[in-house]
């Protein structure tokens, strides 16, 4: 695609009588710790919303509104509620909206009614809610009570009254929030969540009664050509209570199926709802609507083609459609009519005008992995990016011209270091980045090898095309000593020399079968039939998936109870289609048990009741975690003024920190 190409991602399109000017939008997401103790916008969920406007975005969908927090009263808002200072609320959005429409871009809120039983008891202030007493989905052991029907009567009038809000904030839009993901309303559409007599139970026009009514109040109050989009999933991809259907897998589906997902969307259609924002899953199967790197870019489109048939409304979807040739064929093959971006545009806000211009090169690239976004979320913290550390605190990370030019000397040629060369080098330092092999990325060269891994050898591909671009000046083969650094004189000193594999002290460990997992990615050893992966952390886990992909029969040995407990948190959406899939896979796991001794055989081990076996294995793959290498940076220590350590050669950890400990610092030199 060149800038002189006709992409119909640029072409205009209505929703309602609401003119975008292109077919991108970016999804809504969750601003968690971006709103204000009031309930509003607050400036940094401003500023996020912002940069995606000015990058090119033609529809912003908000992350989702609380319309109240009495009958699901959340403990903290982190969200923002129009109900908890209403005309706080109004000044915060009229502040968003003024900015966002100053460059074209057009913006719907999304609004919410709360999680139903997908809501963590530990976030609230009263007992979880659902349509029937079901059991909640973070704690089984907690039951939801169920609505009232005047509750949830009241709900609608708050949906109405929240669109009022809208409208008086300058929003063009909202979406509603949802018959999607098994939230609230979702809850209410499934006849595994709903067992209600009342007029919003029973058969499927009952159990859409509630969404029904929403649109219906919404178009009364606000008026009928006011946009109302929906949030949907087509399928639910539910097996049971918490459990998922994986891609490919045969199941019987508990929650709503195709056929029946695209019955409900033409009752929705005909009750008035201008747009379907498509995608699939519950939280029973969160890897579904939160798609980590383990499921394929456009996952959505086999189901949203089908949904493009039977209704006339825009229909938009996400669902990793980061990569521009993929996002274009689906709107030339009808699959869509407007693609969302959520994590693509967390990743590069400036996606919509870097594919105008033909500037595909220079997009940065989701990898998938949650760590920034929903894995922060999860631990409460703010929402950002693990490649852009600039998300969701857009002014305090702007890069500023530096006071004195200065001679920067990066040492270490992996993500850390890139990073630290990339921002040094715009802030106008003169920096030399220096690599002892032949080749740029450190560890993420061999963590990109599997195919559910390319989004981080793309990421490679956009540090090393950056680098050329600025034309930083790159040393490779060239190992650092004492002398080189005394020899070159720096005023800045960055260690990145990331870390190394960590070597089991055990009888038979350096047997000619035993290999590191990164010798094995990068194809140093040969992988017999039958493998044993000793430590069952991330690496070890992807491996087992990797290799058991292959045919090859594959055991974790994992000292602790369970899989990726130790370390720093693997998200949910990622760890659950991992556990999952390694089960599909057939990959055997030995927890709570350790390596005594690599045999001619295989491993002798010892469990935590003392009880010893033997396993049969052609290989022994020891992955149990990397060590900072300091070597370097303690004999510079006391002789270099300004010196730093940074990346996984200050602490072996993962991607993200690697590249936020860089950009941090690099912004300070």
């Amino acid at each position: 695609m060149t800038p002189t190409t006709k992409s119909r991602l640029f072409e205009p399109i209505r929703i309602s009588k609401v003119n975008l000017k292109n077919r991108i939008a970016m999804a809504p997401m969750g601003i968690i710790g971006l709103a204000d103790s009031q309930g509003g916008f607050s400036y940094r969920a401003i500023d996020y919303y912002v940069e995606r406007a000015k990058g090119g975005t033609g529809l912003i969908i908000t992350g989702l509104v609380k319309i109240e927090n009495e009958i699901e009263g959340s403990a903290d808002p982190r969200v923002p509620i129009v109900s908890l200072n209403p005309r706080h609320f109004r000044q915060t959005g009229v502040e968003l909206t003024e900015a966002v429409h100053a460059y074209g871009t057009k913006i719907f809120m999304m609004l919410t009614a709360g999680s139903g039983r997908s809501a963590n008891p530990a976030g609230l202030l009263k007992q979880p809610v659902a349509p029937s007493a079901l059991p909640n989905y973070w704690n089984p052991g907690v039951t939801c009570r169920e609505l009232t029907t005047a509750e949830v009567e009241r709900l609608v009038l708050d949906f109405g009254r929240a669109a009022e809000m809208a409208v008086e904030s300058g929003f063009d839009g909202v979406e509603i929030h949802a018959v999607h993901e098994g939230y609230l309303v979702d809850q209410f559409t499934i006849a595994f969540f709903n067992r209600r007599t009342d007029k919003y139970g029973g058969d499927l026009i009952g159990r859409l009664t509630f969404p029904i009514e929403i649109v219906r109040e919404i178009k009364k109050r606000a008026g009928k050509d006011f946009p109302v989009s929906l949030r949907f999933s087509i399928k639910s991809y539910v097996k049971d209570w918490n459990k998922g259907g994986l891609p490919g897998e045969d199941f019987v589906e508990r929650g709503r199926d195709t056929q029946e997902g695209l019955e409900a969307a033409k009752m929705l259609e005909a009750a008035g709802y201008d747009s379907f924002n498509a995608d699939a899953g519950t939280y029973d199967a969160w890897y579904w609507p939160h798609p980590p790197r383990y499921q394929e870019h456009g996952l959505y489109l086999p189901l949203t083609e089908q949904l493009k048939r039977v209704v006339k409304v825009p229909v938009i979807v996400a669902g990793r459609l980061e990569i521009p040739e993929l996002a274009e064929k689906a709107l030339d093959n009808n699959q869509a009519d407007i693609i969302a971006l959520g994590r693509g545009l967390l990743a590069d806000p400036y996606w919509p005008k870097k594919v105008r211009a033909g500037k595909i090169q220079n997009i940065r690239p989701c990898l998938g992995c949650h760590d920034g976004c929903m894995g922060r979320i999860s631990l409460g913290k703010p929402l950002s990016c693990a490649v852009n550390p600039a998300c969701g605190r857009e002014r305090q990370y702007t890069i500023q011209p530096a006071r004195e030019t200065k001679k920067v000397m990066v040492i270490g040629g992996g993500v850390a270091g890139m990073e630290v060369a990339r921002i040094a080098t715009m802030r106008g330092h003169q920096v030399t980045l220096y690599e002892k092999t032949r080749e740029l990325g450190g560890h993420v060269i061999e963590a990109s090898v599997p195919d559910f891994k390319k989004d981080d050898a793309r990421l490679l591909d956009w540090y090393r095309n950056e680098l050329k671009e600025l034309k930083v000046k790159i040393k490779l083969g060239r190992a650092v000593s004492p002398e080189l650094v005394e020899t070159e004189n720096p005023d800045v000193v960055v260690v990145a020399t990331g870390s190394k594999p960590i070597m089991l002290d055990i009888p038979g460990i350096k047997k000619g079968k035993v290999a590191t997992a990164i010798d094995i990615l990068m194809g140093k050893k040969e992988v017999g039939a039958t493998v044993a992966i000793i430590g069952g952390g991330l690496v070890g886990c992807e491996t087992a998936l990797w290799l058991a992909k292959q045919g090859k029969k594959v055991t974790i040995i994992e000292m602790l109870g369970g899989l990726m407990q130790a370390g720093l948190p693997v998200p949910w959406p990622n760890k659950s289609m991992l556990l999952d899939l390694l089960e599909f896979n057939k990959v055997n796991i030995i927890p709570n048990t350790t390596v005594l001794e690599v045999t001619g055989k295989g491993v002798r081990l010892i469990n935590n009741r003392f009880s010893k076996s033997a396993l049969q294995a052609d290989t022994v793959i020891l992955a149990v975690g990397l060590k900072a290498d300091q070597e370097l940076y303690n004999s510079l220590v006391d002789k270099v003024p300004d010196i730093h350590l940074i990346g996984d050669a200050r602490q072996a950890q993962n991607i993200m920190y690697a590249i936020w400990d860089a950009n941090e610092l690099a912004r300070s030199i």
